[in-house]
């Protein structure tokens, strides 16, 4: 969710971001490869990604949304469709980290939009 955030904040290339990010940050080697496998998935999808997000938040603007929500909306989307974590892990999370990072607020907003694209999503 950092870099992602940090990606929405500079634009940086993503390869050089995330090496940026883990100069500072610290981690287990397992944490470390599974928040670059998230990373680097929603990254590479970004523009889907963007399109899903778009599709399921009526009357609010893209570029409108608080830039942490869209980088915890992002992540959690790919996260869906992989597939890999249960959804109901996943809406959890999400909401948990826009109610910590952003608003209470974030909190319904960021369900709200998930839960509209897990219903559309088929997942494992």
């Amino acid at each position: 969710m950092q870099m992602l955030f940090q990606w929405d904040m500079s634009k940086q290339d993503f390869g050089k971001l995330e090496g940026k990010f883990w100069k500072s940050a610290k981690a287990a080697d397992t944490t470390r490869a599974f928040a670059e496998k998230l990373f680097e998935g929603a990254a590479k999808d970004i523009a889907v990604l963007d399109a899903l997000i778009v599709g399921h938040s009526d009357n609010w603007r893209f570029e409108r949304m608080a830039a942490i929500d869209r980088a915890i909306l992002r992540l959690s989307i790919h996260e869906l469709r992989a597939g890999e974590t249960p959804p109901k892990v996943v809406l959890n999370e999400a909401v948990d980290l826009a109610k910590k990072y952003s608003s209470e607020e974030s909190g319904a907003f960021v369900n709200g939009i998930l839960d509209g694209v897990r219903k559309t999503l088929i997942v494992k």
